[in-house]
């Protein structure tokens, strides 16, 4: 089938793009490249089916190309991701992730998509009662990032509402692997193994004991691939493994990979980061046949060797 990915040029999604033409399929990916980076295709544009369209998903232009293109699924990928840009511009937050997403979904309705598969974020639970956090549990947005992705689950429901078209929402954990950038609002996984390969010194705030749940960019992709079916149908599903890992552990499992010292430094905690957050993906498993099959020591050397190999010296 033809698939659409937006943001298919950043981490997650160039993942994605990868598994899809691995499978066989046409790939078509939008990108501004304002975040994601050409060089993350570079494996993807040797394929004669694949193809870079470099625009906004805010730009006109993006309802004429699906209406040329016709692809079957969208993954809509594109977004502003960070927490504290979303407060200090909470109207640009919205452009990209609100906006964007319309313009997604009108895109995909004019084109004929059967589905589009939605990237939301644990950002909508909020501070959530019960850990792990159920995919029905109560949505309660603390930041205007938080408030936009819940907007764009609304106006999935919306446009099935109306039109017909299917959707999947998928609520991501904390996503780690592979092409994962050290820089600005990124994942500590990457932050850490940055610097402990190049004998940076690190900090955990507070004292070590705050909890994530942390997801392999490759099961991330596996369950976008199958999200694309049939199944799931207007449906929110968690992926995530379950499972809480402490700060001070995750340095540890990334110093050992790196063969580096696990001595971090310590620092006061952030003000309004969560003390613990981990994610219920059990409906997935029979809602999509999907489980996380990376354990976090696994995917912890799969990316320290990643980024050992491809570091700049």
């Amino acid at each position: 089938m033809r698939v659409l990915v937006t943001g298919g040029a950043g981490f997650i999604g160039s993942n994605l793009v990868d598994r899809l033409l691995a499978d066989g399929h046409e790939v078509d990916v939008v990108d501004d490249l304002s975040s994601g980076r050409r060089g993350n295709l570079a494996q993807a544009a040797q394929s004669e089916r694949f193809r870079l369209h470099e625009f906004d998903v805010r730009d006109p232009a993006l309802i004429g190309l699906v209406a040329d293109l016709q692809p079957e699924v969208i993954c809509h990928l594109a977004a502003q991701i960070s927490v504290r840009k979303s407060v200090a511009d909470p109207v640009h937050d919205a452009s990209v992730n609100v906006a964007g997403t319309a313009s997604v979904l009108a895109a995909a309705h004019e084109g004929r998509t059967r589905k589009v598969v939605f990237a939301s974020s644990v950002a909508v639970y909020g501070r959530p009662a019960t850990i792990p956090v159920p995919g029905d549990a109560p949505t309660d947005p603390r930041s205007p990032y938080a408030a936009s992705k819940l907007s764009g689950e609304t106006y999935l429901a919306t446009f099935r509402a109306l039109y017909g078209l299917e959707y999947t929402t998928l609520v991501l954990s904390n996503v780690y692997g592979p092409r994962q950038s050290p820089e600005g609002e990124a994942g500590v996984v990457a932050i850490f193994t940055e610097a402990l390969l190049s004998g940076t010194p690190t900090v955990l705030y507070g004292d070590g004991t705050q909890t994530r749940d942390y997801v392999y960019v490759d099961d991330v992709a596996d369950g976008f691939v199958r999200a694309c079916g049939a199944e799931g149908n207007g449906r929110r599903f968690n992926l995530g493994t379950g499972i809480q890992t402490s700060d001070r552990r995750l340095h540890s499992l990334i110093a050992d990979a790196a063969g580096a010292q696990d001595k971090p430094g310590f620092a006061q905690p952030r003000l309004g980061d969560l003390p613990a957050m981990a994610v219920d993906p059990v409906p997935a498993y029979d809602g999509l046949r999907w489980q996380p099959r990376t354990d976090l020591s696994t995917g912890v050397k799969k990316t320290v060797e990643w980024a050992a190999a491809h570091r700049v010296s």
